[in-house]
């Protein structure tokens, strides 16, 4: 089996508060998991670096931990910092690697293995809550990311930004398998290094540090706009595309506006136009639901050379990334849920459960 140099360490590695993404490597030799004793003996688990390019997690943790350098941690600290071989060439993953933040499910890798002892190990230490750091590659406001119905998940999530998503896949994230444990949710930041996103977090994760436990009230009405992650919109791999505005004449299939990555969490009506297609190219965009059914029937519809929006829709994470939309997608596809209505009724999905 590969041999990942994962490790479990008591204290702060040195030069850790000093080191840059591209260093953790040689610093650290591979993903590792610190654990830190606070005053409050149940641990936040803060996971880091999943994505090699994503460094503003590493940021916020040098920034909490250089705060308490001379006085106790207010509860335990957990950290992951997790794929520091592709931090070491700015890229979200390697290749031949899989992704950090799609290996928190069953599987039978090293890497899988890996986050199962992660896992474990926050359950031994009665995990508090989970909080995965993360940026975005195109334009969108911070947002968290959670993956149940639930009280605690909702005043968790809404620390960070009244802006909330909630989504049930993909179910390999840290995020969805530390939900098990405890309420959990992923931060978007926003650009890599933006010193508002590092900001925003890291007063957020000390708020966490901070919070005794979470209030036993609902969350009130006005403090919250929860969206439903309804779709993942992909490119085939069989078809070349372009951010240009342009293109076609060179043979590119599929052609998207410069600017598209502008229509982050804006309301997008019926018939507008979402990109073009090449005459003579059978090319399509792929929009698989939570199920994994193939709705794109369903959003797009072509006209002539343009694809357009067959409903009205709300796009987030639009990437121009080429790399991520191979590897991953070109965007997903949000819709707003009536959260105050459902929690009323107490009509939660079947991925909701009460943690302990």
């Amino acid at each position: 089996m590969v041999d990942l140099g994962f490790r479990i360490l008591h204290q702060i590695p040195e030069g850790l508060l000093e080191v840059d993404s591209a260093g953790l490597l040689d610093l650290l030799g591979g993903p590792v998991l610190i654990h830190l004793e606070g005053n409050r003996k149940d641990s936040l688990f803060l996971s880091v670096m999943l994505h090699g390019n994503e460094y503003t997690g590493l940021l916020v943790m040098q920034q909490i931990l250089r705060r308490y350098q001379n006085r106790k941690l207010p509860r335990s600290l957990s950290i992951f910092i997790g794929n520091v071989a592709a931090a070491e060439q700015g890229l979200r993953a390697l290749p031949g690697q899989p992704d950090y933040n799609r290996i928190w499910g069953y599987g039978d890798t090293p890497e899988h293995h890996m986050t199962h002892q992660v896992m474990q190990a926050m359950c031994d230490r009665n995990v508090f809550a989970a909080v995965d750091v993360h940026n975005n590659t195109g334009k969108n406001p911070h947002f968290a990311l959670i993956c149940r119905h639930e009280k605690n998940f909702y005043h968790l999530a809404t620390l960070f930004n009244r802006t909330v998503v909630y989504t049930v896949k993909p179910d390999t994230t840290s995020t969805w398998s530390m939900s098990e444990y405890c309420p959990a949710v992923t931060l978007e930041c926003g650009l890599p290094g933006d010193q508002h996103g590092v900001a925003h977090a890291l007063e957020f994760v000390d708020a966490c540090l901070h919070l005794s436990h979470f209030p036993e009230h609902p969350l009130p009405e006005h403090d919250m706009d929860l969206y439903h992650l309804v779709s993942i919109v992909k490119i085939p791999s069989t078809y070349s595309f372009s951010f240009n505005g342009a293109g076609m004449d060179n043979g590119t299939d599929i052609v998207f506006d410069k600017n598209l990555t502008s229509m982050n969490f804006s309301e997008i009506a019926s018939g507008v136009r979402f990109c073009r297609i090449r005459e003579g190219s059978d090319a399509f965009l792929e929009a698989w639901d939570e199920h994994g059914k193939d709705r794109s029937a369903e959003f797009f519809i072509r006209d002539g050379k343009d694809y357009r929006l067959s409903v009205q829709v709300m796009p987030v994470m639009l990437t121009d990334d080429a790399n991520i939309i191979r590897m991953d997608c070109l965007c997903y596809l949000m819709e707003r849920i009536d959260w105050k209505s459902m929690q009323e009724k107490s009509v939660f999905d079947d991925t909701s459960v009460q943690t302990s």
